[in-house]
C-alpha cells in the first residue's frame, strides 16, 4: 500500500504543468495588486489635480464679487443708453468700455484659459472678463462645461448686513482643463509602460522564485518515484521465489497435511496478487518516466484482432458467469502502436466490466470509426457507478464503497493503467453510467 501511495503521487504530480499554475496564480495576484495601485494613484493624482483647480476659482471667484456692485450699474447706465442690445439673449456679451477689455485687475487673467463672468440676481450677464465665456446658465457650485473641456465654479454674491442679506448676483470663473488633462494623459501613458515593465519583471523574477521554490519538491518526487521502482523491482525476486515453491507445493499434495491445503492456496492466491500489483507499479512507473517511449517500437497492428483474441480470452470467464459477451467489431482497423499495451488497455476494461456485471448480465464490445479516430465502446449492465464518483475512477487505488467492494482481488490500478496507455496513444477514455443500469467506457484512438 505505501508504493501505491506514492505512485499515485508521482502520477498526478507534474512538475511543469505546477510550476505554471503557481507562475499564473502568482502573476496574477501581482497584476490585481498593480491594477488597483495604478488605479488609486491615477484616481488620486486626478482627484487632487482638479480640487486645485477648483481651489484657484473660487478665489478667484471670491475676489470677483467685490467688483459686481459697480458693474451691475455701469451695465444698467450701458443699457439706458442703448449700448449693450437685448439683455435676454444669451449670446450678449457685455464689457465696460469699448477696449473690449475690463479696466480692472481682472483683464490680465491667462487668456484665454480663464475667464470671469458677472451675473446680476436674474441670471443675467452683466460683464466679462477674459474671452474664455460658458454657454452654461449660472448654477452654485461646481461644474463642468457643455464640451466637458471646461471646469466651472459659481459663487453668489450678498450685499447687506448678516441679517438683511440681499442677492446682488452671481460671479462665475471658469478655466479650461486641457492642462489638466494633459498631465493624466501623461500620467496613464506613464502607468501603462511602467505596469507593463514591472509585470515584465515580476514575470521573470516569478519564474525564477517558482522554479527555486519547486526544486525541493521536483527532488522529492523523483524520488519518491525512484524508491517506487527499486522497491517493486526488488520484490520480484522474492515473490517469484515464493511462487515457485508454492507450485512445487501444490504439485506434490500428497506431502502436505490436508488441513494445510487450503493454507497453501491462500498463499498462492495472496503471492499472484502481490506481483500482479508489483508489475502494475512497475508499468505506471515507466509510463510517468516515459521509459516506455523509449524501449517500445511501435508498428502498425489491426486492433480488431487484438479485440477478437481478448474476447476469445474472456469467453469463458463470461459463461462461468452465466454472462453474454457480444461484439459488433469493424473489420481490419490498422493503427500503430505495441500490441502488449493495446492488449492491456481493453484487458482491464473488459475484466473491470466482467468483476461489476452480475449474472445474467450483459458485456458488448463495439467499434466505431469517425475520420482519424477509432472508438471502442464497452458497455456493461452491472452496478453502475454513481455521478459524483466518475471524476475519480481512473485514480490509483480508487474504490467506491458500493461498486468496488464486489470485486475480490485487484488494488484498483486496471482503470488507472488503462488511461495512462490511452493517453500514450493521444488518445481519451470518457465513460457514462447510470446505478444499477450499467456503464460504458468509450476509447477514443487516432488512426495516424
Amino acid at each position: 500500500m505505501v508504493l501505491g501511495i506514492v505512485s499515485n503521487k508521482s502520477k498526478n504530480f507534474s512538475s511543469q504543468a505546477l510550476r505554471w499554475r503557481l507562475l499564473l496564480s502568482y502573476m496574477s495576484v501581482m497584476m490585481t495588486i498593480l491594477g488597483i495601485s495604478a488605479l488609486a494613484i491615477y484616481q488620486y493624482t486626478r482627484h487632487n489635480l482638479y480640487e486645485q483647480m477648483d481651489r484657484r476659482l473660487e478665489v478667484l471667484a471670491q475676489a470677483a464679487s467685490h467688483n459686481l456692485v459697480a458693474i451691475k450699474a455701469h451695465y444698467s447706465k450701458r443699457q439706458q443708453r442703448g449700448l449693450i442690445g437685448n439683455p435676454t439673449s444669451a449670446k450678449t456679451r457685455c464689457y465696460l468700455d469699448d477696449d473690449g477689455d475690463l479696466d480692472i485687475p481682472w483683464q490680465h487673467l491667462r487668456q484665454p484659459d480663464q475667464g470671469v463672468e458677472w451675473f446680476d440676481a436674474q441670471k443675467r450677464l452683466v460683464g466679462n472678463a477674459g474671452t474664455l465665456l460658458n454657454d452654461l446658465p449660472p448654477q452654485p457650485g461646481w461644474q463642468f462645461g457643455r464640451q466637458k473641456k471646461i471646469r466651472t465654479v459659481t459663487l453668489p454674491a450678498y450685499s447687506g448686513s448678516d441679517g438683511q442679506k440681499q442677492l446682488e448676483g452671481y460671479i462665475r470663473a471658469n478655466q479650461v482643463t486641457d492642462e489638466i488633462e494633459v498631465i493624466l494623459t501623461r500620467l496613464r501613458w506613464g502607468l501603462g509602460l511602467g505596469g507593463i515593465g514591472v509585470i515584465g519583471l515580476t514575470g521573470l523574477g516569478g519564474i525564477w522564485l517558482t522554479k527555486q521554490s519547486l526544486k525541493p519538491i521536483e527532488q522529492s518526487f523523483e524520488q519518491l518515484k525512484q524508491f517506487t521502482a527499486d522497491a517493486a523491482h526488488e520484490l520480484r525476486s522474492p515473490l517469484a521465489a515464493i511462487k515457485t515453491s508454492v507450485q512445487v507445493m501444490e504439485y506434490y499434495p500428497e506431502r502436505l497435511h490436508p488441513q494445510d491445503l487450503k493454507k497453501v492456496g491462500a498463499i498462492a492466491s495472496t503471492t499472484d496478487h502481490t506481483i500482479k500489483l508489483v508489475e502494475d507499479l512497475l508499468l505506471l512507473t515507466r509510463i510517468d518516466s516515459d521509459v516506455l517511449q523509449e524501449t517500445v517500437t511501435w508498428v502498425e497492428l489491426s486492433l480488431s484482432e487484438i479485440l477478437e483474441d481478448l474476447l476469445e480470452l474472456f469467453q469463458s470467464s463470461a459463461q462461468a458467469k452465466e454472462i453474454t459477451l457480444e461484439s459488433y467489431l469493424l473489420p481490419n482497423v490498422m493503427l500503430k502502436g505495441d500490441g502488449a499495451e493495446l492488449a492491456r488497455l481493453f484487458r482491464n476494461l473488459l475484466e473491470n466490466a466482467l468483476q461489476y456485471t452480475p449474472s445474467g448480465g450483459k458485456v458488448t464490445v463495439s467499434m466505431e470509426q469517425e475520420g482519424q479516430n477509432v472508438y471502442v465502446n464497452i458497455k456493461d449492465t452491472g452496478v453502475g457507478i454513481a455521478p459524483e464518483h466518475l471524476s475519480s475512477i481512473f485514480d490509483r487505488f480508487w474504490r467506491a464503497d458500493r461498486a468496488r467492494t464486489r470485486r475480490s482481488g485487484g488494488m484498483g490500478m486496471g482503470l488507472a493503467i488503462a488511461m495512462a496507455i490511452a493517453k500514450r496513444y493521444q488518445g481519451e477514455i470518457s465513460v457514462t453510467s447510470q446505478i444499477d443500469v450499467g456503464s460504458c467506457f468509450r476509447v477514443k484512438l487516432p488512426l495516424d
